[in-house]
């Protein structure tokens, strides 16, 4: 009979790492692997000559090894999942250990003793658990779920909630959507991978393309310590893998309701008492904004063909319905939304033979919402006639991006070309459209209409939006290629990749309904700049303005990389990683222009594990590693590409009095392109950015051990620290240029130069010198290089502060394997992140801009910008497991508590300082109300309340229905909880200044059926 041992003989007391990663044949561990496969390594002792068979339990694919010399041996890149390993010699079968664990990138241990001269199973054992409690083959800081556990533990059923389960994760910003912050880096810096395939939002890098909940096979959550295969990330990767077939056709659905009924209302939202007049009055009555959501869902999977070829297919769809959100009580509009999301995958796996293997899997991921508004009058509360709608597809209306959607196809190639070398392709594709259509009452688009003039009839217009919405035709596309080669050589396992990513989209801004008429008393127009501005002898009493603007264009960035990592045994105990990557980022304009080219960004990494005892019982680790980020596409759309600002004034007879528009039109000026954006001429690239741009990038260090406790407990500690060394931004301030003029003795007048002097924003390296090529009036382009010094060379003398995010964390955790019908697992993270940007975002001020945000417009805006950021939460505390009570019934809970954000008072400047006219955008503020600001630095507004959050569930599997029928319940937020997330922080006399923008979401309930059975 084999057993099952807790510890190993002291002829077996070799590394896990040394038996992993520093053997001939079995090296390796989770920083050598495909973000798709996982490994089995493993020592026999006296096991030379034998061999090692490994079959995959469901699909029944098979990898026979050899055993080395030093009775070692590793196969590598195996897909996740269950396998029988069979210890064999001269034909015959020595030992087996029965479905083992692979999981993602992790390494697992199986070895076995007493191989040498066996003839039968007596006195053989297998010496290693299939997933042992420290897997000391990795250095990174990992948290992976599986679908059972992600089945068992009360979650809001998306990628961000189970993420959110990872220590060092907050939740983003509200106004940037369902997003999270990984390691106090902004919500647009993270990275995440779909069966080894990047699914990020492609023009904003917030969000990604949602998957099936149940299509989960596996999610690994890497916060820190990334090999040298992953890039563009700052913040965090999350890898999953989805679900294959198997040789046993299954079959299953399922269907979740959350009954408006049981949930609780939101909290209304006041006006704060500040002292004005407004104080303590209500500014939104969200006691409807409550829904009723429904997702159904249903799978097959089976064997096309046994043992070669197999088929998994899933889908489900989401319907939330029933709100009636009523907008504040400045937009005086309700809104009756309803959302239905469609989101399938289907995946063939073809064991085309043992050694070689390919898949393919297809995506969709759709969300459309229907808004109708009315209008809503807060004097008496009551809903009042319709104003229009709105059609939405795969698009925020917050206009984050950060549901971009989409379509995907990925296909993959394994080669297991001989025991020591390895091969891994895959190619993919996403397509992703959005829309977003308002029409008016009458459903027809309606214009943007402001009535400025001083006549008491006011002129309405019938559009609902009161802004800009998205171009028609915006559409993301990527594609992109990997190649990574795998080969062991001696006590070196060694691998080596390219990985190739073309992001392209089609987006922009315009007004809704194409434009924009604003009506003033005629002696309140300045048609300064205006051509051929001529008014009647006796002009009208009132003119309008017609404005058009068209922020719309096709950009593109190419990413490519190149990596190579080592994995050294050094000795039994220690193991060396050495990892290089190169990374080439080329951003392109809207006419098809490179206007930033980054070559040969290398991003070292090292790690070191040492594990004490020889055991796995003890494991200390470090690492230290360089990451870059890529400007996101949507920089090129206003920055570097042509747009479209257009304005002129008329006369006019008369007034649509259903939409505002005027009629009878006669110009009085010609038309004016502010700034020149006439919609076809795009900045020269030469002069859009400083030369020779650093790419954004951040460098990482992490110490740290792993301990078991017993069989059954695991405790572990570790400190992060992040330094973002780079990023890129925008100013827009002629001030500097004029300096280095004047230092220069150039005569810009005389020379032609006005574009470097005039109102434009460049991209640059904040807080140090850049190059620039400006152009002289004969077209010719000379660089300057504009020092710190030019910088502050404005009127107040001020200049750009250095760069400064720091991260700075210590996490312990301590986890109860499952056993006794029971696992558990509570980690505490007490953390800081501080400086003066946060990074792609604003999240002060919810901007939505990534990497082009006002922090750097000008140096005044960063007087007191530094302290403690947006996603600092000082303490964390999660805690989640489950408990099977008995075969029929499982209980499961999920505990999050963690301090406050941060908060600002962002004001006007004193004296001169807002040279630029930005307004609210300092951190200075008139906090005595005496029409002196004063400053107030970053974060020194104390912290909004700390947030507690208890979500408890419980499953029940009669044993009449062979345990395949599952009835659930979920309760979210169990004390319902309603505590601030963010609030308004700019006050320039502004009533709503720390008005609550988001609370904590008010307990609800969910109710599900699950029936799963097999044939």
């Amino acid at each position: 009979m084999i057993s099952r041992t807790t510890t190993r003989p002291t002829y077996m007391r070799r590394t896990a790492l040394a038996v992993a990663l520093g053997m001939c044949v079995a090296s390796g561990g989770a920083l050598a692997q495909s973000s798709a496969t996982g490994i089995i390594f493993g020592q026999v002792q006296g096991g030379q000559g034998s061999t090692v068979q490994i079959q995959n339990t469901d699909t029944g694919q098979t990898r026979t090894l050899s055993v080395d010399a030093d009775g070692r041996y590793r196969a590598s890149s195996l897909p996740i999942g269950r396998y029988n390993v069979t210890l064999m010699r001269d034909g015959k079968v020595i030992s087996s250990r029965d479905n083992v664990q692979v999981s993602i990138s992790t390494g697992t241990d199986v070895s076995f003793t007493s191989a040498a001269n066996t003839t039968s199973l007596e006195g053989v054992q297998v010496v290693a658990s299939a997933l042992p409690a420290i897997d000391v083959s990795n250095v990174d800081s990992r948290t992976v779920l599986t679908a059972q556990e992600l089945q068992k533990v009360p979650l809001g059923q998306t990628v961000n909630a189970a993420s959110l389960l990872a220590p060092g994760t907050v939740a983003g910003d509200s106004r940037y959507g369902n997003v999270v912050s990984f390691g106090g880096a902004s919500a647009a810096e993270n990275q995440y991978y779909v069966n080894g395939f990047p699914v990020t939002n492609a023009l904003t890098g917030l969000g990604f393309t949602e998957l099936p909940f149940d299509a989960i096979d596996q999610q690994q959550v890497i916060t820190g310590g990334l090999g040298a295969e992953y890039g563009r990330s700052t913040g965090g990767v999350v890898n999953i893998v989805t679900k294959s077939g198997g040789n046993t056709w299954r079959f299953g659905a399922t269907v979740d309701w959350a009954p408006r009924a049981l949930s609780d209302s939101p909290r209304d939202i006041y006006y704060p008492r500040n002292g004005n007049g407004k104080d303590g009055q209500l500014y939104q009555d969200r006691s409807g904004n409550k829904t009723w959501a429904t997702r159904y869902g249903a799978y097959i999977s089976g064997p096309l063909i046994k043992d070669r070829l197999f088929l998994y297919a899933t889908a489900e769809k989401r319907e939330t319905s029933g709100s009636r959100g009523i907008g504040s009580e400045l937009a005086g509009t309700a809104a009756k939304t309803d959302t239905k999301t469609t989101r399938w995958l289907a995946k063939i796996n073809w064991n085309i033979t043992d050694s070689n293997l390919f898949e393919f899997t297809a995506l969709g991921d759709t969300t459309k919402t229907n808004r109708t508004v009315y209008s809503y009058d807060y004097s008496t509360m009551t809903e009042g006639p319709l104003l229009g709608t709105e059609y939405l597809k795969n698009y925020d209306i917050l206009g984050a991006g950060a549901s971009p959607g989409g379509s995907m196809y990925i296909a993959k190639y394994t080669g297991y070309l001989t025991d020591n070398l390895t091969v891994t392709a895959n190619y993919g594709k996403t397509k992703s459209k959005h829309v977003d259509t308002p029409l008016g009452a009458t459903g027809v688009p309606c214009p943007l209409v402001v009535d400025l003039r001083s006549d008491p009839n006011t002129i309405n217009g019938c559009g609902i939006t009161g802004g800009t919405v998205l171009s028609p035709g915006a559409e993301d596309n990527t594609d992109g290629w990997r190649l990574d080669v795998e080969y062991q050589l001696g006590d070196h396992h060694l691998r080596a990749g390219l990985d190739n990513l073309n992001l392209k989209s089609y987006s922009g801004l315009q007004y809704e309904g194409g434009v924009y008429y604003l009506y003033q008393d005629t002696a309140d127009v300045n048609l300064t700049g205006y051509p051929n501005a001529n008014l009647p002898a006796n002009p009208p009493p009132y003119l309008v303005r017609q404005r058009i603007i068209d922020f719309s264009a096709n950009v593109k960035v190419e990413q490519e990389a190149q990596y190579i990592e080592d994995h050294w045994q050094i000795n039994d105990k220690w193991l060396a990683y050495i990892g290089l990557r190169n990374e080439q980022f080329s951003n392109f304009n809207g006419s098809g222009q490179i206007y930033v080219k980054q070559r040969h960004q290398l991003a070292p990494r090292l790690g070191l594990t040492w594990d004490v005892y020889g055991d796995s019982s003890l494991k200390v680790y470090a690492n230290a590693g360089r990451n870059h980020l890529a400007i996101p596409s949507n920089v090129a759309i206003r920055g570097a590409s042509a747009s479209l600002f257009q304005g002129q004034y008329f006369t006019y007879t008369g007034v649509d009095p259903a939409t505002g528009v005027p009629s009878g039109l006669s110009p009085v000026t010609g038309i004016l392109y502010s700034n020149g954006a006439d919609g076809v001429t795009a900045p020269d690239p030469r002069s859009v950015a400083a030369k020779g741009l650093k790419a954004y990038y951040q460098d990482e260090f992490i110490l740290g051990f792993d301990k078991t406790l017993g069989a059954d407990w695991t405790f572990g500690a570790k400190a992060t620290y992040r330094n973002l060394k780079s990023i890129i931004d925008d100013f827009c301030d002629e001030a500097p240029f004029a300096a280095y003029a004047a230092r220069n003795n150039i005569d810009a007048q005389a020379l032609g130069i006005s574009a470097a002097l005039g109102p434009n924003c460049y991209l640059f390296n904040p807080g140090q010198a850049n190059t620039f090529s400006v152009q002289y009036g004969d077209g010719s382009y000379h660089d300057w290089t504009l020092t710190n010094a030019d910088f502050a060379g404005n009127s107040n003398g001020v200049g750009f502060p250095k760069l400064k995010r720091k991260y700075l964390a210590v996490n312990i955790y301590l986890t109860h394997q499952f056993s006794d019908n029971w696992f558990g697992k509570a980690e505490y993270v007490w953390s800081k992140s501080y400086g003066n940007s946060e990074g792609l975002l604003k999240s002060d001020i919810g901007q939505l801009d990534p990497s082009v945000t006002q922090d750097w417009d000008f140096p005044e805006l960063m007087i007191g910008s530094s302290g403690y950021l947006p996603n600092d939460r000082r303490h964390q505390l999660k805690a989640y497991g489950y408990w099977q009570m008995t075969p029929e019934w499982l209980f499961g809970a999920n505990v999050a508590i963690a301090s406050g954000r941060p908060k600002n008072c962002i004001g006007n400047a004193p004296g001169t300082l807002d040279r630029q006219g930005y307004g609210t955008s300092f951190f200075f503020c008139d906090l005595n109300h005496d029409g002196t600001p004063e400053a107030t630095p970053r974060g020194s507004q104390g912290r909004l309340p700390w947030t507690y959050r208890l979500d408890l569930s419980a499953q029940w599997r009669p044993a009449w229905a062979d345990h395949n029928l599952a009835f659930t319940a979920d309760i979210f937020n169990v004390f319902t909880q309603q505590r601030t997330l963010s609030i308004v922080e700019t006050n320039g006399g502004n009533p709503s200044y720390g008005r609550t923008i988001s609370y904590q979401t008010p307990r609800y309930v969910r109710l599900g059926v699950r029936y799963d059975f097999s044939l």
